[in-house]
Formats: C-alpha cells, structure tokens, sequence
C-alpha cells in the first residue's frame, strides 16, 4: 500500500472522547487504486463496544430530559458545520467510496439538509388528543423515546444513511451507538466531528469502527433498545431474528433490484436520460438502482439506442476528475463479484447489449446492458433475481403494459419503481397494484427527500419505514394517557 498526503487517524469516539481503538490494525484505501491509504487506525474491541453502550446508557436520561428545542439547535449547528466543509469532506467521500466528487459534496449537502429538516421538530404536532366516550376526560397520545439505539450503516452513502438514522434517533431524545461500515469510516468520523463541535453531550452519540462481527456484540449488548439497520437482506435477516428474540424493535432496509418500465406513450428522450442516471450513477451503488428494464416491444430498439447513445458519451474514471460521470466500484472484490455476476448471467442465457469504457485496473467495472429472453424463462436469470450492485442493467422486452407491470412484480424485492408514461390511467393503476415503497413516475428509481418515508415492502424492508414523519414511528413508543381533571 501507499500512502499519499495525510492520513487521517481512525479513532472510536466513546463518551465525547476520541480514543485509539483496541483491536487489529484498519486502514481504508482510495476506491479508485485500492493502495492509496486515506485513513488507518485500530478497530474497535468488543469490550469498547461495551462501553459505548455504558455512555450510550448513563447519558439516555438527561438526554431525553433536553428539551426538544435543544436538540434540534445542536443539530442544526452540526448541519451549518457540514455546509461549510462540505467540499473537503465530499472529496474525501469520493476518494473514499468511488462515487464522483460532484455526488459526494452532493451527499454530504444532504446530510445537512436532513440534520436541517429534524432540527424543526420541535415546531411540529408533539402528539394527539383524542374524545373520551366520558365526561371530564381527554385522551393523550404522546410519544418517547426507546432509549439506547443501535445504528449500522453501508459503504454506498457513508454520510447520507447516517444522517438520516441519527439526526431522528437524536432529536426524538434517544441515545446512540454508531457502526459504519469499516469500508468507508472517514465520513462517519466527519459526521461525529459536526455533532461533537455542535455541543453535543458527552454518551449520547458513540462511534465504533470496526469488523461487521462488531454487529454481533451490539445486538446482544444488554442496553440495546431498538436497532437500524441499512445493507444486505442475509445480514438484515439475522439482526431482524435477533431482536424478536429479544423483544427488541429493528428497522431494516435491505435489498433491491428495482425495474424501470418504459411503456410505449413514454417520452424516450426523457426516459433514457432518467434510466441512464439510475442505472449507472454511483457507479450502480444505490439501493435504488434501476438494475432491471422493461421495455414495450414496440419502442424497445429505439430507446436501447437512444440509451447506448447517451453511454457512449458517458466518461468512466478517477472520480475526483470533474469531467468523469463514473466512478470505480467501492472495492476490487466487489467488483471481481459483479463481473462474475455477468458472466454467470451470459451461461444462462443473457446476450451482451452493451459495454462501455472504463480503465483496466480491478476496481473499475464498464457500464453493462444485459438483454434477457422474454418471458418467464428468461426472468429465471441471475441477472434478474440477484443484486450486483453494480453499473449492470438487464434488460426485458414485454408485450404491452400489463406484461410488463407482471415482469415488474416478479422479484422478491420491493424497494422503488420508475414507470415512464404519459397515461395518467396506467400511472394509477401501477400506484395501486405494484408492491414497492417507493414509485417514481417519469424520473428515474433512484433518489429520496427527507420529509418523506423511504423504505421497501416485500424483502427490500422490514419495520417502519424512515425519514419524514415516518421516523418518528420506530424512534419512539408511544404512552396513551387517560387524564381527567
């Protein structure tokens, strides 16, 4: 490995202190070679994950007793604080995890904006009143936080998914224990930098970096309230069976494999622009990707040209270059896995439409167009039922719009959709029939604001959804008070 410029120390923060870490020795690379060390350090023990969740749980009480007002003022300040470094830190993020300087500054703008949104909280409804059948009474329905939260987060949006765990999680008066993944720690140091220079209360926020084995000791850590979770549905799964069994709630968000649909009426201009930023934007490392494409049979050649078109212009390289539109993979193994991915794909039957440019070194993977048989048979493919979280989109062509709200439908996952129509009737009935959380209507299926609920149905989700005043519902339990005077 290499070491180009300052390294950045990777400390666990515990309490409000900044301390080295107890395990073995970490280190996180620049995406684009995979040797240019950007930040090393010593992972976090589990005996230091213990003593997050002490601070976590000695400083839940006064936290909770804060005011909301407050809370979200120290919010507010650690968003001001993002704004101002928000160049450095995307930079940072880019090199860090692949995607392109401009989609890092843009994530971290975004983690402001969200620490923004839940700093207002304290300006909304607190609560309910409801008629009491009895004389002299009303009924209340308030809310208070679960307590000690844990918070485990993925490598593709390495500051934006925490912002939008933490910001609500804090601001509802709970406590946290914050693991990123250790592919990507530089962001979360910086989030916890915004917030500890905020005035944020030693405990109530604690980072530990480390191992994803690190999830096993916060699951079983007896101060654990609720846990979020954000990555694979294998993993999702298991911290889901681990909380029932304790009683525990947790909020998962796990998979996708999300579908465009281009009906015949679709503005193609429109639509291939759309489906090109979905697919290939952050290099494919979206829960929200558009990785499956349906399209009407009767304008299927047209829009796949006009698509290579727009991919023949698009640059793949060193996402710190202003002029590249895509970055590498997070990593080289993830990469090697996706080009696997294709290659099973191409024994089952796909055919190769399109491969793109991109540079001969192992974290970089060219923009990839999959075509698939029609039909069910064709459905059966890896590249329609597996998630390679990649620039790969397959590709279906489909006999009017009801085949291909079928082909749509055919996936266990349910994340987010993107239907391209100019028929208001059939935008209606893909909003009432099709079974996503998330339907985009002529823009494309990656992409989510914070004052709205984000999260999937089928296996793309489990527990309440997140953001906007969904969060409210998983961050707190509710007390329904009979008061009477």
């Amino acid at each position: 490995m290499k070491h180009n410029g300052t390294i950045v120390a990777l400390q666990q923060y515990l309490n409000g202190n900044w301390v080295p870490g107890q395990g073995s020795g970490i280190s996180t690379q620049a995406a684009v070679d995979g040797t240019t060390v950007l930040a090393e350090g010593l992972a976090a023990s589990h005996e230091q994950v213990a003593a997050a969740f002490d601070a976590a749980h000695q400083a839940k009480k006064s936290w909770a007793s804060t005011p909301m007002a407050a809370r979200g003022a120290i919010l507010a300040k650690a968003a001001g604080y993002l704004k101002e470094h928000s160049e450095r830190f995307g930079a940072e993020l880019a090199a860090e995890e692949g995607k392109t300087r401009a989609e890092g500054t843009g994530e971290v703008l975004r983690a402001a904006q969200i620490l923004t949104y839940y700093s207002g909280e304290a300006e909304r409804a607190a609560g309910t009143v409801f008629q009491s059948p009895r004389a002299g009474e009303q009924i209340l329905v308030t809310h208070k936080p679960l307590g000690v939260v844990g918070v485990i987060t993925p490598f593709n949006f390495p500051i934006g998914i925490p912002a939008w765990k933490i910001a609500p999680a804090l601001v509802f008066g709970n406590t946290v224990v914050f693991k990123p993944a250790s592919l990507v720690p530089l962001l979360a140091l910086r989030f916890v930098q915004a917030l500890e220079y905020a005035g944020l209360p030693a405990g109530v926020l604690n980072l530990i970096i480390g191992p994803g084995a690190l999830g096993d000791a916060i699951i079983a850590n007896e101060y654990l309230n609720g846990l979020t979770f954000t990555g694979s549905t294998g993993v999702g799964r298991k911290l889901c069976a681990a909380g029932a069994a304790r009683g525990i709630p947790v909020q998962a968000e796990m998979g996708g494999k999300n579908a465009s649909v281009v009906l015949a009426d679709a503005d193609l201009d429109l639509a291939s622009e759309q489906v090109l930023f979905g697919a290939f934007r952050s290099t494919g490392q979206k829960c929200t990707a558009t990785s499956r494409l349906i399209l009407d049979e009767t304008i299927a050649d047209e829009f796949l040209d006009k698509l290579t078109v727009r991919l023949d212009q698009w640059v793949t390289g060193d996402p710190l270059d202003p002029s590249v539109h895509m970055g590498p993979l997070v990593d080289a193994k993830s990469a090697r896995s996706a080009a696997l991915g294709v290659a099973q794909a191409l024994e089952q039957g796909a055919t190769l439409h399109y491969r793109g440019q991109a540079p001969e070194t192992p974290s970089f993977l060219a923009p990839t167009i999959l075509e698939l048989p029609a039909g069910k048979a064709g459905r059966a493919n890896c590249a329609w039922r597996d998630e390679f979280f990649a620039p790969i989109l397959s590709v279906q062509r489909a006999k009017g719009p009801q085949e291909a709200f079928e082909a749509a439908e055919d996936s266990e996952f349910g994340l987010s959709l993107a239907l391209f129509t100019s028929n208001l009737a059939l935008a209606l009935e893909a909003q009432q029939t099709l079974d996503v959380g998330i339907l985009h209507v002529n823009s494309e299926s990656a992409g989510a604001d914070p004052h709205v609920p984000f999260g999937g149905a089928k296996a793309s989700g489990y527990g309440p959804k997140e953001q906007g005043a969904a969060a409210r519902e998983f961050y707190t339990h509710t007390t329904t008070t009979y008061l009477r005077g």
